[in-house]
């Protein structure tokens, strides 16, 4: 998905080295600004998403069931302990972010910590501290960057074509037909990043617990806390960092299943029901 992701971007910049006659230029502009971008959100994507989200960071003495959980989990896969922090968005789900295991902090929202039993919490918060091992925050950053660089460089090549080559008509054409497919495809290829580093951390996580159906039990509360009215987020951005869709119950059907931050919870459940099986030998009947 990366080498898509590439192919697009190395596409742009050529398609705007055409428009200003130099199609090498192109390609280097766009490879330094991608560099500078992604840069800027290797280092600063954890503050960040602290900030937007109402975090605040915890000791042991405030909040020992959450602090207790994360540490022995972290302990357990090898990590090093990541800050903890509670969040006052008010929905049940939660979080990891930073660029590494050694910055890393996880995150619940209040909601959550009232609605799962320590089974389930347990399982969310050992997919979120896998997303940290997995580094998934460091690929998630840079696939949002780089759908970012997509989006605004397109809309600059028009314009470009529109100043500089009104006797070029094709120039103008290209800008047009770019600026209309590669955000799009550079973002189905971000959704589709953010979907399987989610299928993967639900397994790494579930793997270990030990206990996948406590993390499909988890799936389902959360997939119907966020679908409460009571539901205020707003930050469509930040949608792809959560567990759970924060906007609740989504169906993946057909077509419909490519523009997702995350898979549907049936398909999530559905997964660790054969993950449980393998690790428990428990069979479920579907």
């Amino acid at each position: 998905m990366f080498v898509a992701m590439t192919g697009i971007l190395v596409a742009l910049g050529s398609i705007i080295g055409y428009v200003f006659n130099y199609t090498f230029y192109g390609f280097a502009i766009m490879l330094v600004i991608s560099l500078i971008i992604c840069f800027a959100s290797y280092f600063f994507s954890k503050d960040i998403a602290l900030k937007t989200n109402k975090v605040h960071l915890i000791t042991r003495d405030e909040e020992p069931r959450l602090y207790d959980t994360v540490q022995r989990l972290a302990l357990k896969a090898g990590l090093p302990m990541p800050e903890v922090g509670i969040s006052e968005v008010g929905m049940p789900n939660a979080f990891a972010t930073g660029r590494g295991p050694k910055n890393a902090a996880v995150v619940a929202t209040r909601p959550l910590l009232y609605l799962l039993n320590d089974e389930e919490l347990e399982g969310v918060l050992a997919h979120e501290l896998s997303h940290v091992k997995n580094r998934d925050i460091l690929v998630m950053s840079v696939a949002s960057a780089l759908a970012l660089i997509v989006s605004y460089v397109s809309r600059i090549a028009v314009w470009t074509a529109l100043l500089n080559n009104r006797n070029n008509p094709w120039a103008l054409v290209l800008a047009i037909v770019a600026n209309l497919t590669m955000p799009f495809a550079a973002m189905l290829v971000q959704l589709g990043i953010s979907r399987s580093r989610e299928y993967l951390a639900d397994e790494s996580g579930a793997r270990l617990t030990g206990k996948p159906m406590a993390l499909a039990s988890a799936l389902q509360a959360l997939e119907t806390g966020c679908s409460s009215r009571a539901n205020k987020y707003d930050n469509p951005s930040g949608a792809s960092m959560w567990i759970s869709n924060p906007y609740g119950k989504r169906r993946s059907m057909g077509m419909a299943s490519l523009f997702m931050t995350h898979p549907s919870t049936e398909d999530r459940i559905a997964r660790l029901k054969e993950l449980d099986e393998e690790i428990n030998g428990v069979r479920h009947f579907y």
